[in-house]
């Protein structure tokens, strides 16, 4: 993948398809973001092709982003991928670079980390993960890469986040194993 600031734009086709598609999960899951309007979140995405450019990276990869908060200080909007299991599109990775390179065989195609740069968006830290679990039940049946702090990363650990038996659960792994049920959330400030 490529970073959104070396690639051409969404052509006008999918930039009608995508703010269509984004208004109507807005609508559906009003839960989700309280007191907020899609008006605002749609002006503010229409002066950011960029920011529009990864929401549709986040959508065409199956993660079904929607806003979920504004930050009060700066104003962004606070998109998450919100579908129901990790995405699609972004599974059998490897946490980051330098757990892909200590595989010796069968390495997975990337890494959790570079995918999520070359999209535009970060993963998501334990807290917005636990944040993201309070709108909804994520990850019933899959799992998802998150930040993980620098402390556990130097030990060669990494964590990742799911739900059973009714509660979240954050645990570790090693950065070097992949998974095809688990994937990666995005984190995008528009």
């Amino acid at each position: 993948m490529s970073s959104p600031s070396k690639i051409a734009p969404i052509s006008d086709d999918q930039r009608e398809e995508l703010l269509g598609v984004l208004a109507a999960r807005f609508a559906k899951y009003a839960k989700r973001h309280p007191g907020l309007s899609w008006a605002d979140v749609q002006t503010r995405l229409e002066v950011n092709p960029d920011k529009l450019w990864s929401l549709h990276q986040m959508d065409s990869t199956g993660g079904e982003p929607d806003v979920v908060g504004v930050d009060a200080a700066t104003g962004e909007f606070i998109f998450f991928d919100c579908s129901p299991e990790s995405p699609t599109g972004r599974r059998s990775l490897c946490y980051d670079r330098e757990g892909w390179e200590s595989r010796k065989e069968h390495r997975p195609e990337g890494t959790a980390v570079d995918a999520a740069a070359a999209m535009g968006v970060e993963l998501l830290s334990e807290e917005q993960y636990r944040q993201l679990q309070e709108l909804g039940e994520f990850d019933l049946k899959t799992s998802t890469w998150l930040m993980t702090p620098a402390e556990v990363r130097k030990h060669g650990g990494s964590i990742f986040g799911d739900r059973r038996y009714g509660r979240v659960f954050v645990y570790h792994n090693g950065a070097q194993s992949y998974y095809a049920s688990r994937g990666f959330r995005g984190s995008l400030r528009v």
